[in-house]
């Protein structure tokens, strides 16, 4: 069995602004709540978390637009709708 490979994508169904910290918090297994959280901390304790955030804005790819669709139905680890009989 083959295991599919893991990518970074901006989330397009759980995004406040563009889907950075939804697609970090979904690669890395995490709250996305928590992920917000550090980017604003960053923010104010050295104004360096904005700017990796746009950082990330341009270069992460946004989700491809099926994807997001499929991991809703069946969750990030099966990338299929087929059952087995």
């Amino acid at each position: 069995m083959s295991q599919a490979t893991k990518r970074l994508y901006r989330s397009r169904s759980d995004r406040q602004i563009a889907g950075v910290c939804g697609g970090i918090a979904a690669f890395f297994d995490l709250d996305p709540t928590l992920v917000r959280l550090f980017f604003v901390l960053a923010f104010l304790l050295g104004g360096h978390g904005i700017l990796v955030y746009l950082a990330l804005w341009l270069v992460v790819p946004e989700q491809p637009a099926g994807q997001a669709v499929i991991d809703q139905v069946s969750g990030p680890e099966q990338t299929s709708l087929t059952a087995d009989a």
